[in-house]
């Protein structure tokens, strides 16, 4: 590889981490109020009373606990959301690279196969551990309003240290099989709609940069059919990792038993719990990922010549 291929590799890896993690940054910020009620739905339990809707649940959490407490959490979403969305980008584009023919094409399963390994190595570098102190962070019910109400853990870095010190570092672990899973199909789902739609459309309009509305729109559609597709695997996966206790069973042990007691206890439906706010939460939030990611890229890349890919 010639010095000039070498630095126009390094410069897409850049571009890939400082785009990416922009995108992720302004997703985190927008959304994560229903990631926090999302949560908090999947860890209803059923008392006699009906659960709590989307709303009402956002209510709760603010009369209670304060406004800010829809932002539990986020701390370890912003620590790990650059590389989060720099390894999402950039191993996509790592994964893509092997398929493309002599004309740079590439079909839709391959697109669908770089996706899913995107998902799967994002779940294990940052995604899970990250996930296990937010949802700890999230599930707990103390007033932010009240300063002598101390949570047990204060903050991301603070979680962390907790988990590890009494539960041992394996526990951010936990669930990563899920994880990997619902990463897995998310990305490999999401990576391949918007592919398809956004070279649908610049074929169509004979344009290369969309405008940011359409991009919006198709990161919106593109966002909204994972959750569909894996709501089960999350509903479970939250269960598992907010438990603290250890346990000598393996995971997936476990993760079959959580999913016979929530549908024993709480019917079929149980394992939809939360599937509203988190379509509300992911859809929009790859809309934001998208439109922002391709924003930076164009104008850090506003000098090289693009061409776009075309969808078998």
């Amino acid at each position: 590889m010639g010095e000039s291929a070498a630095k126009k590799q390094t410069k897409r890896g850049a571009v890939d981490f400082v785009a990416g993690g922009v995108a992720g940054l302004f997703e985190a910020l927008c959304c994560h109020p229903l990631d926090t009620i999302k949560v908090r739905m999947q860890l209803y339990r059923k008392s006699g009373q009906k659960p709590p809707g989307f709303v009402k649940t956002g209510v709760n959490i603010v009369q209670k606990e304060g406004f800010l407490s829809l932002y539990k959490g986020l701390g370890a979403v912003v620590i790990g959301i650059v590389p989060k969305m720099a390894i999402r980008f950039s191993s996509y584009e790592f994964y893509r690279s092997f398929f493309y023919d002599s004309n740079g094409n590439i079909t839709t399963g391959q697109t669908f196969l770089a996706g899913v390994g995107a998902g799967i190595t994002e779940s294990i570098m940052v995604v899970n551990p990250m996930e296990v102190v937010k949802i700890r962070l999230q599930a707990q019910h103390h007033s932010m309003k009240d300063p002598l109400d101390i949570p047990k853990y204060r903050n991301a870095p603070h979680a962390a240290y907790m988990i590890v010190k009494e539960e041992g570092f394996k526990t951010l672990y936990r669930g990563v099989s899920l994880t990997c899973a619902r990463q897995a199909t998310n990305q490999g789902v999401n990576f391949t709609v918007y592919s398809k739609l956004k070279a649908y459309l610049q074929e169509r309009q004979n344009t290369e940069i969309l405008p940011s509305w359409q991009t919006s729109g198709i990161g919106l559609i593109s966002g909204a059919l994972g959750p569909l597709s894996n709501a089960p695997l999350d509903t479970i996966k939250t269960r598992l990792q907010k438990s603290s206790y250890a346990s000598n069973e393996s995971g997936w042990v476990r993760i079959i038993k959580i999913g016979k007691q929530l549908i024993k206890e709480e019917g079929i439906n149980a394992l939809y719990k939360g599937i509203t706010p988190r379509i509300m939460r992911v859809a929009p939030g790859q809309a934001v990922t998208f439109t922002v990611y391709e924003y930076i890229k164009d104008l850090l890349t506003s000098d090289s010549i693009k061409k776009p890919v075309k969808l078998n």
